[in-house]
């Protein structure tokens, strides 16, 4: 009885311990609110973020979905009326609480200017005001323009966001 309750114990800490592989299991990641940098990126003086939105599954080892990233409003940057990148996912990978995605976007700078097919990646991190993240890198574009935490690597790779309103989902 006791070899046997001793491989029972074996077995659950391997379970355990093993990592979730996503392509066997579905995932859905969603969500939207407001999200802020905390600091203002662009010097005009306000505290910059953005609205977001999410939705994307991971099943039978596919990722589909949508990602959008909105500063207008009262969430401009870069002294810009308008700056949105919508992108179709089509990659991704998932860990405890966060998940990262990629794939291409328009981005709509919002005097004229579009880009299409733009490489993008995002890395979220579950949850609410305060806890939830965002963090968004627009490959091949950008690089040095204000609010890019890496420079010459020739992506815009914008600072970790805090979620400020709404959510993001990871089940």
């Amino acid at each position: 009885m006791r070899g046997l309750l001793a491989v029972l114990a074996v077995v659950a800490v391997a379970a355990l311990a093993a990592p979730v592989a996503v392509a066997d299991s579905s995932l859905h990641v969603n969500g939207g609110g407001q999200g802020t940098f905390g600091r203002d990126l662009d010097g005009d003086g306000d505290v910059d973020g953005s609205h977001f939105g999410i939705g994307v599954v991971f099943s039978g080892g596919s990722v589909r979905g949508h990602f959008e990233c909105l500063m207008a409003g009262n969430a401009d940057i870069l002294g810009l009326p308008l700056m949105a990148v919508q992108g179709t996912v089509m990659t991704g990978s998932a860990s405890v609480g966060v998940v990262t995605i990629g794939g291409t976007a328009t981005v709509n700078l919002g005097n004229g200017t579009m880009f299409k097919n733009v490489p993008f990646q995002v890395v979220l991190h579950s949850g609410g005001p305060g806890v939830g993240q965002l963090q968004l890198t627009v490959i091949g574009a950008f690089d040095g323009v204000p609010g890019d935490t890496t420079t010459g690597n020739g992506n815009y790779d914008l600072p970790p966001e805090t979620v400020a309103t709404g959510q993001i989902s990871i089940r």
